[in-house]
């Protein structure tokens, strides 16, 4: 049996302004967004609310040390809603904090404390890539174990994903592409997914197509050609969330996991990293069903045959981000056998999402052509 849902109510905005008279953010509202947004979309501030500015509690990619951080800050401040504005960094962190209780946060990745939903939970995306404000999971470092864990439960789910284009008009280019080459495999690992279905399928697809229309467009007129395009490229990532939310996401987020953990590089490029050897590997095992559809789809937006889908995809890409190796992220070529070691053991959830079964030999192999 197969499944579809989508839990958060969408909600379709014009404009910052827009949020703030629907809301009315006030006392006992806890809200996490930068001081960028703020000055940036909400001047006005959001009187009698606690706002968090993340960055304050660390950098990057989202960790426990973030979350023990925020914690303090917030001590016993009374919280009834809990709204999120920005990445994919601070919606996963954010989640947590709408639950009765998150610490030891170790515990509660482990299974160990059960989590329970207290606090309404609203989150307004500023990337076009995570995805997270459709989906149950979030995703930390855990500094301990030195690499990135998922939780998925029911209980992380937004009851309200809101979608106001005007905040990602900030985003710099390199996050935007960083971003939305995120969603783009988030559409694709979930096509290709044994947990994939024709309603899933359907939001991957479109995802595929609105990023790579866009990216085409990119290509021909330059970075600023992206301005335009901002609802579509926010709309696709949503809609590769709710593919993902469903089918999963699988060995290109796996390897990508320790890279990104141990070298500090962005989500969506370590991910690039891994993309095409990934895909490329799979096709060399197995070339049948959801893959062959995969390179049909894409050789069609791609206007090249199927035989051609890696390379001209290749050169596309290459106009949104430069590839590069794992050795130019620090990455040392003893790394790779533990980077294997914590893939096969730590990232099984995401490993049993794979088109096909792989071995840690074949891990350890696209590891080493990709250093």
């Amino acid at each position: 049996m197969k499944s579809f849902k989508v839990v958060p109510s969408v909600v379709l905005l014009e404009s910052c302004q827009e949020f703030c008279e629907r809301y009315k953010i006030g006392a006992g509202d806890l809200v996490f967004a930068s001081a960028s947004t703020m000055d940036r979309n909400f001047s006005s501030g959001f009187e009698g609310a606690l706002v968090i500015d993340y960055r304050q509690y660390g950098s990057g990619e989202p960790t426990d040390l973030m979350v023990n951080g925020i914690s303090k800050a917030i001590g016993s401040y009374p919280i009834k809603r809990v709204f999120a504005i920005g990445g994919g960094t601070i919606l996963d962190v954010a989640k947590l904090f709408a639950l009765k209780e998150v610490f030891p946060v170790a515990d509660l990745f482990d299974g160990k404390i059960e989590a329970v939903r207290d606090k309404e939970l609203i989150l307004l995306p500023t990337t076009c890539g995570t995805g997270s404000e459709m989906t149950n999971i979030s995703i930390l470092e855990l500094t301990e174990k030195k690499t990135k864990m998922g939780l998925a439960v029911d209980a992380l789910y937004a009851d309200e994903a809101v979608l106001v284009p005007e905040l990602l008009e900030g985003l710099p280019f390199k996050v935007f592409a960083a971003s939305s080459l995120d969603a783009l495999i988030h559409a694709v690992e979930s096509f290709t997914s044994p947990k994939a279905n024709a309603l899933t399928q359907m939001f991957s697809l479109k995802a595929m197509e609105l990023i790579l229309q866009g990216y085409q467009q990119i290509a021909k007129a330059g970075e600023a050609a992206r301005l335009p395009l901002l609802p579509d490229f926010l709309l696709a990532s949503t809609y590769a969330g709710i593919a993902f939310g469903n089918a999963g996401c699988a060995a290109v987020h796996a390897l990508s996991y320790p890279l990104g953990a141990a070298q500090h590089v962005p989500h969506g490029e370590a991910n690039y990293v891994m993309f095409m050897e990934v895909y490329q590997t799979y096709r060399s095992i197995r070339h049948d069903g959801s893959l062959q559809l995969l390179e049909k789809h894409l050789a069609k937006i791609l206007a090249c045959s199927d035989d051609e889908v890696y390379e001209t995809l290749g050169d596309l890409l290459e106009h949104i981000l430069t590839p590069r190796k794992m050795s130019e992220y620090g990455v040392q070529e003893e790394d790779l056998d533990l980077y294997t070691d914590i893939v096969m053991t730590k990232q099984t959830r995401l490993m049993s999402n794979n088109y096909v079964e792989l071995s840690a030999e074949k891990v350890r192999e696209i590891y080493q052509k990709l250093f």
